[in-house]
């Protein structure tokens, strides 16, 4: 079973941006975490970030037969990309939502997803700890069938 982690705008970045708000770990590094507990629980993840909706898109439509669930991040795209949203539900997969802010302790606009109502669930303002958590979670919901 192979999991797509997928992450937007911006997210390439990690490591030079605010660190404040986002940490410094760089991008590369919290998508080998998720990769080596893929690896533990038996899983494969495949990892894509790009700064293009589209580009997030295609990724999505071209993988999501051969996959099992979504880990996303889709950055600022988490708050009007109406094609995202239905690029995720047309997928048929699980989603997590993750995020290394609080976005509900940001600027107001930050409080609203698109993406959240059709996902299992969203992670938060853990840093880079809502990664690792959204891999532990989908792969206990993949296991459990629920």
């Amino acid at each position: 079973m192979k999991i797509l982690l997928i992450n937007g705008p911006n997210l390439n970045m990690l490591g030079n941006r605010d660190k404040g708000l986002y940490g410094s770990y760089s991008l590369e590094t919290i998508q080998d975490q998720v990769v080596a507990i893929g690896e533990k629980v038996g899983l494969e993840v495949e990892c894509f970030q790009s700064n293009s909706e589209g580009d997030i898109i295609d990724f999505l439509q071209e993988k999501s037969a051969e996959s099992s669930g979504v880990i996303i991040n889709p950055g600022a795209l988490t708050h009007y990309s109406i094609a995202l949203r239905d690029a995720l539900v047309d997928s048929n997969l699980p989603v997590v939502e993750v995020h290394l802010s609080n976005i509900y302790a940001r600027e107001s606009w930050r409080h609203i997803s698109v993406i959240a109502p059709i996902s299992l669930g969203q992670i938060s303002g853990l840093g880079y700890r809502s990664y690792g958590l959204a891999m532990w979670f989908i792969a206990d919901y993949l296991k459990e069938g629920t």
